[in-house]
C-alpha cells in the first residue's frame, strides 16, 4: 500500500486569481470625528458626525517600494503607505505631512488590518524575528543590498552567501582576538 505523505485537502486549492483578488477590493472605513478633530468636545464631535475614506491593501510590492523610497528617512513609512492605500479621497505626500499624528495614527492601523498585517504591524516584527527574515536583514546589512536583491536570492544562493558571511566573521573575530597577527 502506497504511504500517503500529507492529508488529503479539506478545501479547494485555490488559483492563482483567487489570491490576487483580495488585493483589489476597496474598503469604506470610517473615521471617527473624535480622531479627526482631536480635542474638540464630545457634543461638537457628535455634531460632526464620522466620515470615511476608501483604502485598498497594500501588496506586497508595493510595501517593497515603500520600503525602498523610506530606507534613507524610515518617518516617511506611514506616510507613503497612507497615500499609496487611500483611493477616496486622493492625496498627495504633502497633504498627508499635513496631517495629525492621531489621523495619521488610526489610517495607519486600518491599512495594516485591510492588508493582512496586525493593527501595530506585529506580523513584519514577527516575519523580521523569524530565522528568514534574520537571513533577509543579515544579507543585505552585510552586502548592502536592497530587499528586492535579496529576495531574488535561491535558497542555494542564500545558503552559499550565509557560508561566506560565517567564515567571514569568524576570521575578523580571530583577527581581533590576535592583534599581533
Amino acid at each position: 500500500m502506497p504511504q500517503q505523505l500529507s492529508e488529503p485537502p479539506a478545501a479547494t486549492i485555490l488559483t492563482a486569481q483567487d489570491m490576487l483578488a483580495g488585493g483589489n477590493i476597496t474598503h469604506d472605513v470610517e473615521v471617527p470625528a473624535s480622531v479627526l478633530r482631536p480635542g474638540t468636545a464630545e457634543d461638537e464631535c457628535a455634531e460632526a458626525g464620522m466620515g470615511s475614506v476608501r483604502l485598498r491593501p497594500l501588496s506586497v510590492g508595493t510595501l517593497a517600494l515603500i520600503s525602498r523610497a523610506a530606507r534613507e528617512d524610515a518617518s516617511l513609512m506611514p506616510l507613503l503607505m497612507i497615500k499609496e492605500a487611500m483611493i477616496e479621497p486622493k492625496v498627495g505626500l504633502d497633504q498627508v505631512r499635513q496631517m495629525h499624528v492621531g489621523l495619521v495614527h488610526f489610517l495607519v492601523g486600518r491599512i495594516n488590518l485591510l492588508s493582512g498585517l496586525t493593527l501595530d504591524g506585529q506580523a513584519i516584527e514577527e516575519y523580521a524575528q523569524s530565522a528568514l527574515g534574520q537571513t533577509h536583514l543579515m544579507l543585505a546589512r552585510h552586502f548592502g543590498w536592497t530587499p528586492d536583491q535579496v529576495a531574488q536570492l535561491t535558497p542555494a544562493q542564500v545558503a552559499v552567501y550565509l557560508s561566506g558571511i560565517e567564515k567571514l566573521l569568524a576570521f575578523d573575530a580571530r583577527r581581533a582576538a590576535d592583534p599581533a597577527s
